[in-house]
């Protein structure tokens, strides 16, 4: 969790200091969950679906000329799951992209969110010591996936500058090996912050 913390700190910070010039800046907290296909055995082996759970997230992005900026979200599973049932490897994945984002106004409290980029899934699994010399000693192993991130939200503006926002991503996971699919879809909504002008 420390490299993923100093990323989004990292992260968070070029947005409020670039939002300083005038820019507008949207920050937001959310909540869904994700779906993909069923569990499959292949060859014997048993692999689960990536389905279910509830996930936190953050986001932030930064508009620039003409509504188009830059967008960065984090989400993770709140609870760890339990990898091929009872009794199995305990494991939560973690999702996170930065994306290129289009926010056309559609009326005076409405605007829409389209975004398409890269990121990755970090899958951690638990019960086993990982040292190395940059980081120490976490409790987990991480399997690492770079994914394609597609997606969209429409924000409601309910207060002054706060929002609510429907919301879905599409992840497009590379050689996923641990589960089912390539292929997770998330849902949720998000309260959030504009900060600048909207």
């Amino acid at each position: 969790m420390k490299k993923l913390t100093i990323v989004v700190v990292a992260f968070f910070s070029c947005f409020l200091a670039a939002s300083a010039y005038g820019q507008q800046f949207d920050a937001a907290f959310g909540v869904g969950t994700i779906t993909s296909s069923s569990a499959t055995i292949t060859n014997g082996l048993y692999f689960p679906s990536d389905t279910g759970g509830t996930y936190p997230g953050f986001s932030a992005d930064l508009l620039l000329r003409h509504r188009i900026g830059f967008e960065g979200d984090l989400s993770w599973r709140a609870s760890q799951n339990l990898y091929g049932g009872v009794g199995s490897q305990p494991y939560r994945p973690i999702f996170y992209s930065f994306n290129a984002i289009w926010a056309p106004r559609l009326s005076k409290n409405f605007t829409a969110e389209l975004l398409a980029g890269i990121g990755g899934e970090d899958v951690r699994f638990y019960g086993s010591t990982n040292c190395n010399n940059f980081f120490g000693c976490t409790a987990y192993t991480s399997s690492n996936h770079f994914m394609g991130d597609f997606g969209g939200g429409i924000r409601a503006y309910i207060w002054h500058n706060v929002f609510v926002r429907p919301e879905v991503r599409l992840y497009l996971i590379n050689n996923n090996l641990e589960f089912s699919s390539n292929t997770v879809v998330r849902y949720g909504g998000s309260l959030g912050y504009s900060f600048g002008g909207r």
